[in-house]
């Protein structure tokens, strides 16, 4: 890897090309699967460190905005002309204005004047150009992201490559050098700035030490401190380092800057590296908490010639805390590593083949015959598994908020409603879909009641759990179950549960519960994902209720537990009837507000105290209103293999009547007194309509004229199950145009906080329009008939399917793949003689008559 040329580079697939205003807030996060991350921005800015245990968007660095983490350029010809720059696009111009200037940062340096933005998540490239500069320039920024490989795409690095084109005829030298604060012991949560000098004050950071490194194929600063407490949740090391050291290139450093104040460091950095390209390591006497390090590589270009030189940014902060920051329950990816450094030597060996399988998984999906507004919003959504959303605790047990504030996480604990939406984990990463399901059940859930508390604690302690029920998401961890299961085809994940899913779902019958008649209906107060509490059966509860009720009666047909699929059947077919004859109104499924005279009869734990506790006279529901994730329970069931779970004929009018009625062509005409994810003339789907006017609540449900892109994401799936696909396709544009660059940013849907998990049900979109299922239970492939190639993942394996009429050929980019039968969606099955297993770089060809 080390001095690869540019004609060595392996080309990196596009999928979307950003530049002017559409670049503005862009910032796409670079790091593993709770490792935390660094994000890099449209224009090639570095921004928003968040490696430190803690969300930090906004968060640059200690020394000021002046100098934020950045990488610079200094160049110079024969002559002697010299010119110097920071390899990055114009300040974006809603970043011009501050009380005392732009606050945007390294806003003082100079810039390349032309810049575009080119990804296909995990890939992106910054490139720059400036007709003042003899050189143009390319940011190259990944980390390994593989599929089913959770290990593999969850290393704490950056790797960043400058690929540097010399434009002129002559010879040029050229130094290419990244600098960034030593903020251990910092976090977004702990800074504030001083406006008098325009310095930050920093809180945590105390005697921090940078110091050059240098063994046999790396070259860097390693940055540790002296001070800052050994069990802070900020306290650990961070590495910038290059592989360039077998060209006979110039590298240089500096471990600290003029200390003086008034941006002194700004103006030492600045005419170091300005007057020849290399650094000349300065000790001054007084010292800085945070002292601010540099490391550059000088190479000679010849006329029109093209290098590439590669940094890596690596971070090791092992003190991952728990929910309320209090206890230290560590990280999975520290365990791997002693420290930042140790970090660089270990994933560099492996680095060619780590880039190689992600280049291929992100080539592979990209040409499979999917819309570009699909994949886009699949692929980009899938980031959130990368930000500090999620993160793997130090017994590799997978957690995550909702989402996160810009400094803080957003709503603890595994959120059993939020993350029952989400479809990208286990799909792309198997066995943390798994953890999840072993925390619910073995955690979350109340061994005597059967209650599962919606929230876990961290450390993980049934006693210290909230001890409350969301209807909406305990139902929904049974259908994850069954789909989990069906995945893996692991039936010693449905035997060590099956007891625990049985009383999961049994807590619906209790008396004052949710079905406490059992008839298959959810009369009884049921709290939910709109933080309320629904009184009488409504279709987004009953749905995933029905769907729980089928996916238990094949789990227990499996198990042989005659006498509990029985009952979960007659419930079923009771639920099913009874929402066709009492809930559809003929357009779509209504709420039978039922108000609760005595409310001593509902049961312990089914109250959140969050909502309307007037059950005599409900507020917050939603009566006869068209609620745009009424199907949730269906969408579902469709990705699990269950099929329908009511009259098929009324369930897709009423996806034409979420999208006749939900629809908004433009916000500009919405009103809406809550949160606002839709403006001016962009387009979307709200939350509740009210077709008849005259029927809506005078107040109605908490949310309902917002939109989330959880919930479009899901109407989309399952409009494109239903044979909307134009309206799906349609329902995916609408949201991708308002994460368009320009207004938010296309890698952070935002609902309760940034990187919510809800999108990432933008998955979903991907295994309804190829109408792929497999059960590695019954080793049964599905896939659609319509002719063409298809990405397919199931979590532990992935490739294509190539559709040709009856034709099918199916390979296996990664992992192995059992099959028994193949299923062309309208077309026909064939059942296999003898069971066929396709190893990882294999492909087989069927005839499915």
């Amino acid at each position: 890897m080390a001095g690869r040329s540019f004609a060595q580079s392996p080309d990196w697939p596009v999928l979307k090309h950003y530049e002017g205003k559409y670049l503005d807030k862009i910032a796409m996060p670079v790091g593993g699967i709770g490792t935390g991350n660094i994000s890099i921005a449209g224009n090639g800015q570095w921004k928003d460190v968040e490696i430190m245990n803690k969300p930090g968007i906004g968060f640059n660095g200690a020394s000021s905005a002046k100098l934020a983490p950045c990488f610079l350029i200094f160049t110079e010809d024969a002559s002697g002309n010299k010119k110097t720059k920071a390899l990055m696009g114009p300040v974006p111009a809603a970043e011009y204005q501050g009380q005392q200037g732009s606050n945007a940062p390294n806003n003082g340096f100079p810039r390349f004047q032309s810049v575009s933005f080119d990804v296909a998540y995990p890939f992106a490239v910054v490139n720059l150009d400036d007709d003042a500069m003899p050189v143009s320039a390319k940011a190259k920024v990944f980390n390994p992201f593989i599929p089913c490989d959770e290990e593999a795409s969850g290393i704490p690095v950056a790797v960043i490559r400058y690929t540097i084109k010399n434009k002129t005829d002559k010879p040029l030298a050229v130094a290419v050098a990244g600098s960034l604060d030593n903020f251990i012991g910092m976090d977004g949560s702990k800074v504030e700035f001083n406006s008098f000098d325009r310095t930050v004050n920093a809180f945590g950071a105390k005697n921090n030490r940078n110091q050059f490194k240098q063994t046999t194929k790396l070259a860097g600063i390693y940055m540790t401190s002296d001070s800052v407490d050994k069990n802070d949740a900020a306290w650990g090391s961070i590495a910038l380092s290059t592989t360039e050291l077998d060209k006979g290139y110039t590298i240089s450093y500096r471990t600290e800057l003029d200390p003086k104040g008034w941006n002194a460091d700004v103006n030492d950095l600045w005419d170091d590296f300005s007057d020849d390209g290399i650094f000349k390591d300065t000790i001054f006497s007084q010292k800085h908490d945070i002292p601010h390090a540099a490391l550059s590589v000088k190479i000679n270009l010849a006329p029109h010639e093209t290098k590439e030189l590669q940094f890596l940014l690596t971070w090791d902060f092992p003190n991952r805390k728990d929910w309320d920051d209090k206890v230290t329950i560590g990280n999975h990816y520290s365990s791997l590593y002693s420290d930042a450094w140790d970090v660089a030597e270990k994933v560099l060996p492996q680095l060619q083949q780590l880039e190689n399988k992600s280049l291929e998984f992100t080539n592979v999906f990209l040409k499979s015959d999917y819309p570009s507004v699909l994949k886009e919003a699949a692929l980009f959504n899938s980031s959130t598994l990368r930000s500090q959303t999620t993160f793997r605790a130090k017994d590799g047990n997978f957690f995550g908020w909702e989402g996160v504030f810009n400094s803080t996480g957003s709503c603890y604990g595994n959120c059993t409603h939020v993350w029952n939406y989400e479809q990208a984990t286990a799909f792309l990463f198997g066995k943390l879909a798994r953890k999840m399901r072993e925390i619910e059940y073995h955690y979350g859930l109340d061994d005597s009641s059967g209650l599962m508390s919606f929230r876990v604690s961290l450390p993980l302690n049934k006693k210290a759990n909230w001890k409350v029920a969301a209807a909406d998401g305990q139902m929904g961890t049974i259908m994850k179950m069954y789909r989990d299961w069906q995945l893996s085809g692991d039936d010693d994940l449905l035997r060590s549960n099956w007891l625990l899913v049985k009383k999961a779902l049994s807590f619906a019958w209790v008396p004052g519960g949710w079905d406490a008649d059992r008839d298959g209906v959810m009369e009884g107060c049921q709290h939910n994902t709109m933080d309320i509490e629904y009184l009488g059966p409504n279709p987004e509860i009953e749905f995933w209720y029905l769907g729980a009720l089928k996916a238990a009666s094949m789990m227990a047909a499996y198990m042989k537990d005659k006498a509990f699929e029985d009952d979960c059947k007659k419930l079923f077919a009771s639920g099913s009837h009874w929402v066709d004859a009492h809930m559809y109104n003929g357009e779509f499924y209504v709420q039978r507000i039922q108000p609760i005279e005595d409310g001593t009869k509902i049961a312990f734990g089914l109250v959140a105290g969050m909502g309307a506790k007037d059950f005599k006279n409900p507020d917050f529901q939603i009566g006869e209103g068209c609620l745009v994730d009424q199907l949730v329970g269906q969408y579902m069931a469709h990705i699990c293999g269950l099929g329908w779970l009511a009259d098929s004929a009324h369930l897709k009018k009423t996806m034409e009547s979420i999208w006749k009625y939900n629809y908004i062509k433009s916000f500009d005409n919405q009103f809406n007194n809550m949160r606002t994810y839709g403006l001016g003339n962009e387009s979307g789907l709200v939350l509740t309509s009210y077709p008849d006017p005259s029927k809506r609540p005078k107040i109605p449900l908490s949310y309902c004229s917002e939109a989330w892109t959880g919930l479009e994401y899901t109407a989309a799936t399952e409009m494109l199950y239903d044979g909307m696909t134009d309206e799906a396709i349609q329902t995916i544009t609408n949201v991708r145009a308002r994460y368009d660059g320009s207004k938010r940013n296309p890698f952070n849907e935002e609902e309760c906080g940034n990187h919510y998990a809800r999108a990432m049900a933008s998955w979903g979109t991907v295994l309804a329009f190829s109408g792929f299922h497999y059960s590695a239970v019954t080793g049964k492939f599905s896939i659609t008939s319509k002719n063409g190639n298809y990405f397919w993942s199931n979590g532990y394996s992935w490739g294509n399917v190539q559709v040709n009429d009856k034709k099918l050929i199916i390979t296996v980019n990664y992992g192995k793949l059992q099959l028994k039968k193949l299923q062309i969606n309208t077309v026909g099955e064939l059942a296999l003689k003898q069971p066929v297993i396709l190893e990882e770089g294999s492909s087989k060809e069927f005839v499915v008559k």
